[in-house]
């Protein structure tokens, strides 16, 4: 069965997808709900949404269920072992358009990853039977000093 891609409120295994460019310098929250397989990133338009996990190519940098920050194939860094998500932790995630920091229940882990180029875009994905319920704003826990919720861009005529 085909994992779920979605950007969203509740992200679970039959969802859809969903694209906001990241302009200004955001924060984005999920709450893991169910266990499973999921990640949580930035990623361009290029990325392939129907291959999971995402971080395997050049198009998408994710923090993944284990912990591990991939892009491009690469680990680029690792939550401490000590310090991986549970069911009902909160994980947060900031984009300042270089590097992508992850927050656990409001903590920051202090592993930054970077590498991905362009303009990108929230990607949460999950596949066996997890489920997330992502936030965008109106945060459990408040975002750093510089960053907030996502905005989108509208059109003035």
């Amino acid at each position: 069965m085909a994992a779920s891609v979605l950007c969203c409120l509740r992200c679970c295994r039959d969802g859809g997808t969903g694209h906001i460019p990241l302009k200004e310098m955001p924060a984005v929250q999920l709450d893991t709900q169910h266990m499973g397989i999921w990640g949580i990133g930035v990623a361009t338009q290029k990325v392939n949404l129907n291959q999971i996990p995402l971080g395997r190519d050049m198009h998408s940098l994710v923090m993944r269920n284990d912990g591990a920050l991939y892009h491009n194939n690469e680990e680029k860094n690792r939550l401490p072992a000590n310090s991986l998500p549970q069911e009902g932790d909160v994980v947060g995630i900031t984009y300042d358009h270089v590097e992508l920091n992850v927050y656990l229940n409001g903590k920051n882990m202090h592993c930054p990853a970077s590498g991905i180029r362009g303009t990108v875009y929230p990607v949460v994905y999950v596949d066996d039977s997890a489920i997330l319920d992502c936030q965008f704003s109106e945060f459990y826990h408040t975002p750093p000093p510089g960053f907030e919720k996502i905005l989108f861009e509208q059109q003035i005529f």
